[in-house]
C-alpha cells in the first residue's frame, strides 16, 4: 500500500474509528439554533477547525512524529477541560485503537493500547497510526484536520437536513483553511510537547457538558 493510499484508507469516513456516531458539538449547536444553513455550518466549522482542531491536530502530529504517547495523553487531558469531551475522546480513542491494531499492528499501538486499556485520546491514537501506517506528522495533522469539519459536517446533513451538496461545498471552501492548520500543527509538533497549540473554544466545552445529561439525542457527542 502507497503512503496515499494509506492516507485515504485512514481518512475514510467508513474506517471503523466511531465518528459517525459524533457530531462535534454540531448538535448542541444546532438545537441552539446557532447553525441553522450551511452559511451557519461553514462558519461553526471554521471556529472548530482554528481551535479544537488546531489542537488535536499538533497532538496527532507529534504522535506521528514519535513524541512520547503517553506524555501526549497527559497534554490531550490539560487541553480538554470538559469531562464528557475527555470521555469522548478516550472512547473514540478506544475505537479507533481497535481498527488500527487490525489494519496496521505496530508494537507501539500494542504498547500504548496496554498502558491506556481504557483508552488514550483519539488524535494520539489517531498519531500512532498514522506512523504505523508509514505516513507523517503532517499526513496525521491533516486527517485530523478534515474530521474536525467534516463530523459537524456530516452531522447537520442529518440534523437539519441540510442539502448534502452544500455540505461537501462547505468543506470544499474550507480546503485551504485546512492545509495551513494541518501545517502549522505539524510544524509545533516538531518543537516538542511544550510548544503544542493550546487552542480553547469555551463554547463547545459548555455545550458539550449540556449535550451530556440530554436525556435523548441523536449523538455521543
Amino acid at each position: 500500500m502507497t503512503t496515499r493510499a494509506a492516507l485515504l484508507v485512514l481518512a475514510d469516513g467508513r474506517f471503523p474509528a466511531g465518528g459517525h456516531a459524533h457530531s462535534g458539538g454540531a448538535e448542541p449547536a444546532v438545537k441552539a439554533g446557532r447553525i441553522r444553513d450551511a452559511r451557519d455550518l461553514a462558519g461553526f466549522c471554521l471556529g472548530r477547525l482554528h481551535t479544537a482542531g488546531l489542537t488535536s491536530a499538533a497532538l496527532a502530529a507529534a504522535a506521528a512524529h514519535g513524541t512520547d504517547p503517553l506524555a501526549l495523553d497527559e497534554a490531550a487531558d490539560a487541553r480538554t477541560p470538559s469531562p464528557a469531551l475527555r470521555a469522548a475522546a478516550r472512547k473514540l480513542g478506544r475505537q479507533l485503537m481497535r481498527a488500527a491494531r487490525a489494519t496496521w499492528p505496530s508494537p507501539e499501538l500494542a504498547a500504548l493500547a496496554a498502558a491506556l486499556p481504557r483508552g488514550a485520546h483519539q488524535p494520539v491514537v489517531l498519531g500512532l497510526t498514522a506512523r504505523a501506517a508509514g505516513l507523517g506528522p503532517e499526513d496525521a495533522a491533516h486527517c485530523v484536520a478534515y474530521e474536525t469539519v467534516s463530523g459537524p459536517a456530516t452531522a447537520v446533513v442529518r440534523l437539519l437536513s441540510l442539502d448534502p451538496f452544500e455540505a461537501a461545498a462547505v468543506l470544499a471552501r474550507l480546503a485551504p483553511e485546512l492545509d495551513r492548520v494541518a501545517a502549522q500543527a505539524a510544524e509545533a509538533a516538531r518543537k516538542g510537547i511544550d510548544a503544542l497549540p493550546a487552542a480553547s473554544a469555551p463554547l463547545l466545552d459548555v455545550s458539550a457538558e449540556a449535550h451530556a445529561a440530554w436525556p435523548v439525542r441523536l449523538f455521543a457527542s
